[in-house]
Protein backbone atom coordinates (compact mmCIF):
# COMPACT_ATOMS: atom_id res chain seq x y z
CA UNK A 1 0.00 0.00 0.00
CA UNK A 2 1.03 3.45 -1.23
CA UNK A 3 1.90 5.85 2.28
CA UNK A 4 -0.85 8.33 0.61
CA UNK A 5 -3.26 5.64 0.74
CA UNK A 6 -2.22 4.70 4.37
CA UNK A 7 -2.45 8.41 5.58
CA UNK A 8 -6.10 8.50 4.12
CA UNK A 9 -7.30 5.07 5.81
CA UNK A 10 -5.68 6.48 9.26
CA UNK A 11 -7.82 10.44 8.76
CA UNK A 12 -11.25 8.15 8.44
CA UNK A 13 -10.47 6.67 11.33
CA UNK A 14 -9.62 9.47 12.99
CA UNK A 15 -12.26 11.57 11.97
CA UNK A 16 -14.80 8.12 12.77
CA UNK A 17 -12.85 8.05 16.43
CA UNK A 18 -13.97 11.79 16.52
CA UNK A 19 -17.74 11.46 15.92
CA UNK A 20 -18.07 8.87 18.79
CA UNK A 21 -16.61 11.02 21.91
CA UNK A 22 -13.34 11.45 23.61
CA UNK A 23 -10.59 8.75 24.35
CA UNK A 24 -12.10 6.60 21.78
CA UNK A 25 -10.19 4.18 19.64
CA UNK A 26 -10.72 3.39 15.96
CA UNK A 27 -9.28 1.07 13.31
CA UNK A 28 -9.92 1.61 9.79
CA UNK A 29 -12.61 -0.50 8.23
CA UNK A 30 -13.23 -0.51 4.42
CA UNK A 31 -16.59 -0.09 5.15
CA UNK A 32 -15.84 3.01 6.54
CA UNK A 33 -14.10 3.94 3.10
CA UNK A 34 -17.25 2.88 1.29
CA UNK A 35 -19.89 4.63 3.60
CA UNK A 36 -17.57 8.10 2.64
CA UNK A 37 -17.94 7.06 -0.64
CA UNK A 38 -21.50 6.98 -0.98
CA UNK A 39 -21.81 9.95 1.14
CA UNK A 40 -19.99 12.11 -0.90
CA UNK A 41 -21.96 10.61 -3.89
CA UNK A 42 -25.35 11.21 -2.67
CA UNK A 43 -24.09 14.88 -1.55
CA UNK A 44 -23.26 15.56 -5.06
CA UNK A 45 -26.40 13.97 -6.89
CA UNK A 46 -28.03 16.37 -4.20
CA UNK A 47 -26.64 19.44 -5.62
CA UNK A 48 -27.91 17.89 -9.63
CA UNK A 49 -31.09 17.33 -8.20
CA UNK A 50 -31.21 21.42 -7.39
CA UNK A 51 -29.76 22.25 -10.44
CA UNK A 52 -31.64 20.02 -12.90
CA UNK A 53 -35.08 19.95 -10.58
CA UNK A 54 -35.05 16.70 -9.69
CA UNK A 55 -37.34 17.77 -6.18
CA UNK A 56 -41.17 17.56 -6.61
CA UNK A 57 -43.60 18.32 -3.87
CA UNK A 58 -46.13 16.03 -2.64
CA UNK A 59 -49.32 17.01 -1.02
CA UNK A 60 -50.75 15.78 2.11
CA UNK A 61 -54.63 16.63 3.00
CA UNK A 62 -55.76 18.08 5.85
CA UNK A 63 -59.50 18.08 6.83
CA UNK A 64 -61.89 19.45 9.51
CA UNK A 65 -64.45 17.30 11.71
CA UNK A 66 -66.80 17.34 8.99
CA UNK A 67 -63.96 16.16 6.71
CA UNK A 68 -63.67 19.16 4.75
CA UNK A 69 -60.41 20.03 2.85
CA UNK A 70 -58.91 22.61 4.57
CA UNK A 71 -55.34 22.39 2.92
CA UNK A 72 -52.21 20.30 2.79
CA UNK A 73 -48.40 19.80 4.23
CA UNK A 74 -46.27 19.94 1.48
CA UNK A 75 -43.51 17.34 1.47
CA UNK A 76 -40.44 17.10 -0.11
CA UNK A 77 -40.09 13.97 -2.90
CA UNK A 78 -36.60 13.45 -4.95
CA UNK A 79 -37.08 11.79 -8.24
CA UNK A 80 -33.67 10.72 -9.20
CA UNK A 81 -33.23 10.00 -12.64
CA UNK A 82 -31.73 6.63 -12.31
CA UNK A 83 -32.47 4.88 -8.74
CA UNK A 84 -36.25 6.91 -8.85
CA UNK A 85 -37.78 8.09 -5.46
CA UNK A 86 -35.37 8.04 -2.92
CA UNK A 87 -36.80 8.54 -0.05
CA UNK A 88 -36.68 11.80 2.84
CA UNK A 89 -34.61 10.04 5.26
CA UNK A 90 -31.89 9.21 2.97
CA UNK A 91 -31.18 12.94 1.90
CA UNK A 92 -32.76 15.26 4.38
CA UNK A 93 -30.37 14.86 7.39
CA UNK A 94 -27.45 14.77 4.96
CA UNK A 95 -28.85 18.01 3.31
CA UNK A 96 -29.18 19.48 6.70
CA UNK A 97 -25.03 18.35 7.82
CA UNK A 98 -23.71 19.73 4.63
CA UNK A 99 -25.87 23.09 4.70
CA UNK A 100 -28.36 22.39 1.28
CA UNK A 101 -31.20 22.54 3.19
CA UNK A 102 -30.89 25.87 2.74
CA UNK A 103 -31.02 25.96 -1.06
CA UNK A 104 -33.91 23.23 -0.87
CA UNK A 105 -35.48 24.56 1.64
CA UNK A 106 -36.21 27.97 -0.19
CA UNK A 107 -37.25 26.16 -3.28
CA UNK A 108 -39.95 24.50 -0.89
CA UNK A 109 -41.23 27.41 0.09
CA UNK A 110 -40.91 29.01 -2.95
CA UNK A 111 -42.82 26.31 -4.85
CA UNK A 112 -45.45 26.65 -1.71
CA UNK A 113 -46.27 30.07 -2.43
CA UNK A 114 -46.06 30.11 -5.70
CA UNK A 115 -48.62 26.64 -5.72
CA UNK A 116 -51.12 28.99 -3.54
CA UNK A 117 -50.62 32.38 -6.12
CA UNK A 118 -51.99 29.27 -8.73
CA UNK A 119 -54.90 28.66 -6.98
CA UNK A 120 -56.53 32.16 -6.76
CA UNK A 121 -57.80 31.36 -10.37
CA UNK A 122 -60.03 28.60 -9.11
CA UNK A 123 -62.80 29.53 -6.56
CA UNK A 124 -62.36 26.54 -4.72
CA UNK A 125 -58.90 26.25 -4.02
CA UNK A 126 -58.26 30.00 -3.56
CA UNK A 127 -58.68 29.05 0.01
CA UNK A 128 -56.54 26.43 0.68
CA UNK A 129 -53.76 26.97 3.19
CA UNK A 130 -50.90 25.25 2.35
CA UNK A 131 -48.18 24.17 5.65
CA UNK A 132 -44.45 24.04 4.98
CA UNK A 133 -42.05 22.30 7.41
CA UNK A 134 -38.91 24.88 8.12
CA UNK A 135 -35.39 23.30 9.54
CA UNK A 136 -33.32 24.11 12.21
CA UNK A 137 -30.83 25.83 9.60
CA UNK A 138 -33.19 27.88 7.82
CA UNK A 139 -35.06 29.16 11.22
CA UNK A 140 -32.14 29.93 12.86
CA UNK A 141 -30.43 32.19 9.68
CA UNK A 142 -30.29 35.81 10.88
CA UNK A 143 -32.23 36.64 7.20
CA UNK A 144 -34.90 33.98 7.76
CA UNK A 145 -37.68 36.71 7.99
CA UNK A 146 -36.38 38.98 5.20
CA UNK A 147 -36.28 35.32 3.12
CA UNK A 148 -39.73 34.83 3.88
CA UNK A 149 -41.31 37.83 3.39
CA UNK A 150 -39.71 38.82 0.16
CA UNK A 151 -41.09 34.88 -1.21
CA UNK A 152 -44.37 36.21 -0.13
CA UNK A 153 -43.85 39.53 -1.94
CA UNK A 154 -42.23 38.28 -4.96
CA UNK A 155 -45.57 35.42 -5.43
CA UNK A 156 -47.83 38.15 -4.32
CA UNK A 157 -49.88 35.61 -2.13
CA UNK A 158 -52.30 36.17 1.14
CA UNK A 159 -49.89 35.61 3.76
CA UNK A 160 -52.82 33.80 5.51
CA UNK A 161 -52.49 31.03 3.74
CA UNK A 162 -49.29 30.07 4.24
CA UNK A 163 -48.39 27.82 7.54
CA UNK A 164 -44.65 27.35 8.80
CA UNK A 165 -44.57 24.18 11.14
CA UNK A 166 -41.82 24.21 13.51
CA UNK A 167 -40.53 21.61 15.85
CA UNK A 168 -40.15 22.18 19.70
CA UNK A 169 -36.49 21.68 19.49
CA UNK A 170 -36.09 24.22 16.82
CA UNK A 171 -37.85 26.84 18.61
CA UNK A 172 -36.32 26.33 21.63
CA UNK A 173 -33.34 26.72 20.80
CA UNK A 174 -32.70 30.11 21.18
CA UNK A 175 -36.48 31.08 22.67
CA UNK A 176 -36.28 34.64 22.44
CA UNK A 177 -34.73 34.89 18.91
CA UNK A 178 -37.36 32.73 17.81
CA UNK A 179 -40.25 34.55 19.62
CA UNK A 180 -38.80 37.63 17.62
CA UNK A 181 -39.39 36.12 14.19
CA UNK A 182 -42.38 34.22 14.88
CA UNK A 183 -44.20 37.87 15.78
CA UNK A 184 -42.47 39.51 12.78
CA UNK A 185 -43.85 37.03 10.81
CA UNK A 186 -46.95 37.21 12.44
CA UNK A 187 -47.70 40.32 11.91
CA UNK A 188 -47.78 40.08 8.44
CA UNK A 189 -50.52 37.06 8.74
CA UNK A 190 -48.14 34.12 8.45
CA UNK A 191 -49.34 31.43 10.75
CA UNK A 192 -47.43 28.78 12.96
CA UNK A 193 -48.06 25.32 13.55
CA UNK A 194 -45.29 23.10 16.18
CA UNK A 195 -44.67 20.27 14.25
CA UNK A 196 -44.64 16.73 16.50
CA UNK A 197 -45.78 18.37 19.56
CA UNK A 198 -45.47 16.14 22.69
CA UNK A 199 -42.52 14.51 21.32
CA UNK A 200 -39.97 17.87 22.73
CA UNK A 201 -39.75 19.33 26.06
CA UNK A 202 -43.34 20.80 25.93
CA UNK A 203 -42.43 23.32 28.38
CA UNK A 204 -45.74 25.28 29.17
CA UNK A 205 -43.50 28.13 30.31
CA UNK A 206 -42.14 28.85 26.47
CA UNK A 207 -45.84 27.35 24.78
CA UNK A 208 -47.12 30.21 26.65
CA UNK A 209 -45.04 32.69 25.41
CA UNK A 210 -44.65 31.18 21.56
CA UNK A 211 -46.51 33.26 18.88
CA UNK A 212 -48.41 30.03 18.02
CA UNK A 213 -51.85 29.04 16.21
CA UNK A 214 -51.79 25.69 15.99
CA UNK A 215 -49.87 22.40 17.94
CA UNK A 216 -49.48 19.33 15.84
CA UNK A 217 -50.44 16.07 17.77
CA UNK A 218 -47.21 13.85 16.84
CA UNK A 219 -48.59 10.33 15.19
CA UNK A 220 -46.41 8.22 18.11
CA UNK A 221 -49.83 9.34 19.61
CA UNK A 222 -52.46 8.25 17.37
CA UNK A 223 -50.96 5.13 16.17
CA UNK A 224 -52.46 3.45 19.89
CA UNK A 225 -55.30 5.56 20.76
CA UNK A 226 -57.99 3.75 20.65
CA UNK A 227 -56.13 0.82 22.55
CA UNK A 228 -53.53 1.94 24.61
CA UNK A 229 -54.99 4.21 27.77
CA UNK A 230 -51.69 6.64 27.90
CA UNK A 231 -52.04 7.76 24.97
CA UNK A 232 -55.37 8.28 25.38
CA UNK A 233 -54.46 10.51 28.09
CA UNK A 234 -51.85 12.32 26.69
CA UNK A 235 -54.00 13.08 23.30
CA UNK A 236 -56.59 14.02 25.69
CA UNK A 237 -54.48 16.46 27.76
CA UNK A 238 -52.99 17.83 24.48
CA UNK A 239 -56.30 18.62 23.26
CA UNK A 240 -57.35 20.25 26.45
CA UNK A 241 -54.53 22.38 26.61
CA UNK A 242 -54.66 23.45 23.10
CA UNK A 243 -58.19 24.54 23.67
CA UNK A 244 -57.15 26.81 27.07
CA UNK A 245 -53.90 28.46 24.88
CA UNK A 246 -56.93 29.15 22.24
CA UNK A 247 -55.20 27.07 20.11
CA UNK A 248 -56.06 25.24 17.14
CA UNK A 249 -55.41 20.85 17.42
CA UNK A 250 -54.53 19.35 14.17
CA UNK A 251 -53.23 15.13 14.57
CA UNK A 252 -51.33 13.99 12.56
CA UNK A 253 -51.30 10.20 11.38
CA UNK A 254 -54.53 9.27 11.81
CA UNK A 255 -55.35 5.86 9.46
CA UNK A 256 -58.26 4.43 10.85
CA UNK A 257 -62.02 5.46 11.29
CA UNK A 258 -61.40 4.58 15.36
CA UNK A 259 -58.57 6.78 15.73
CA UNK A 260 -61.08 9.45 14.28
CA UNK A 261 -63.84 8.46 16.11
CA UNK A 262 -61.34 9.10 19.60
CA UNK A 263 -60.11 12.36 18.06
CA UNK A 264 -63.05 13.76 17.39
CA UNK A 265 -64.81 12.43 20.67
CA UNK A 266 -61.92 14.20 22.49
CA UNK A 267 -62.27 17.41 20.59
CA UNK A 268 -59.81 17.45 18.08
CA UNK A 269 -60.42 20.50 15.43
CA UNK A 270 -58.32 19.51 12.34
CA UNK A 271 -56.98 15.79 10.97
CA UNK A 272 -54.54 14.40 8.78
CA UNK A 273 -53.28 10.74 7.41
CA UNK A 274 -53.62 7.41 5.26
CA UNK A 275 -57.36 7.48 6.40
CA UNK A 276 -58.26 10.84 4.04
CA UNK A 277 -55.21 10.45 1.64
CA UNK A 278 -51.35 9.45 1.49
CA UNK A 279 -48.98 12.50 0.19
CA UNK A 280 -49.85 12.65 -3.33
CA UNK A 281 -48.46 14.55 -6.35
CA UNK A 282 -50.41 17.82 -7.22
CA UNK A 283 -52.71 16.66 -9.65
CA UNK A 284 -54.05 14.02 -7.55
CA UNK A 285 -54.73 16.04 -4.83
CA UNK A 286 -56.56 18.78 -6.57
CA UNK A 287 -59.22 16.01 -7.79
CA UNK A 288 -59.02 14.77 -4.21
CA UNK A 289 -60.44 18.12 -3.43
CA UNK A 290 -62.91 18.69 -6.24
CA UNK A 291 -64.12 14.91 -5.51
CA UNK A 292 -64.66 15.89 -2.04
CA UNK A 293 -66.78 18.98 -3.10
CA UNK A 294 -68.94 17.37 -5.66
Amino acid sequence: RGVDELLQWADIAMYRAKEAGRNVVRFFDPVMQESIERRAALESELRDALEHGEFNLFYQVQVDAGRKVLGAEVLLRWQHPQRGMVAPGEFIPLAEETGLILQIGAWVLDEACAQIARWQYFGVLRDLTLAVNVSARQFTRPDFVDQVKATLQRQAINPLLLKLELTESVVLDDIDASIDKMKALKEIGVHFAMDDFGTGYSSLAYLKRLPLDQLKIDQSFVREIDTAQADRVMVMTMIDLGMNFELDIIAEGVETEAQFDCLYRYGCASFQGYLFSRPVPLDEFEKLVFARLF
